[in-house]
């Protein structure tokens, strides 16, 4: 079945908000009514399944790993109606016009990924994607310290908050991660050792 018009569907939000398994239960409907569906994950996500998705709840759904968004233009099938692709963060730019290419074919395109990195800033490309979506879901997860919603990602050092200068993409689960709310969300500056200046 042919979509009458192509779209771009994003789903988004912090960590252990459950946008894998949005992703995953868009894709099966549109199995159920019989269209080709074909899932891609980002390669560097290795968290569970090399050749699936993976929510934390084990939901799975069989996905194609790929390192780049040309690796997707290549794998897709000429049949396939539904496409559905997780850790959009993760990409270059270059996802972007492909992702316009393939609605503009009457496809229907699903997007999950986180929206802020662990300092609360805007992650990759997500800024481009909320901006052209035709629809968007933001999903919350519950803080961990109050219980109240959780809107961001807060990233774990031996239990201790990470530094703002701290790499931005480091692959892990709860061991690193945890959803905290706006109030909650630690991102500390590491102190800088002053030179003592030398009289001259």
């Amino acid at each position: 079945m042919k979509h009458r018009a192509g779209r771009v569907e994003l789903i988004c939000g912090s960590m252990f908000s459950g946008k894998t398994e949005e992703l995953i239960r868009r894709v099966r409907r549109a199995k159920i009514a019989q269209q080709q569906v074909q899932v891609f994950k980002h390669a560097i996500d290795q968290r569970y399944q090399v050749t699936n998705i993976a929510a934390h709840s084990g939901l799975d759904f069989e996905a194609i790993p790929v390192a780049s968004p040309a690796q997707i233009a290549e794998y897709l099938q000429p049949n396939v109606t539904v496409i559905g692709i997780d850790e959009v963060q993760f990409f270059d730019e270059s996802l972007l016009p492909l992702v316009e290419t393939l609605a503009k074919r009457n496809l229907r395109v699903i997007l999950a990924g986180l929206d802020m990195d662990f300092r609360g800033e805007p992650f990759g490309i997500m800024p481009q994607l909320l901006a052209s979506s035709e629809y968007v879901d933001k999903l919350h997860a519950i803080c961990v310290v109050c219980g109240e919603e959780a809107c961001r990602t807060q990233r774990l050092v031996n239990g201790e908050p990470a530094y703002y200068d701290d790499p931005i993409i480091l692959v892990g689960a709860s061991e690193a991660y945890e959803p905290r709310c706006r109030e909650h969300h630690i991102v500390p500056v590491r102190e800088r050792i002053s030179t003592p200046q030398i009289s001259r």
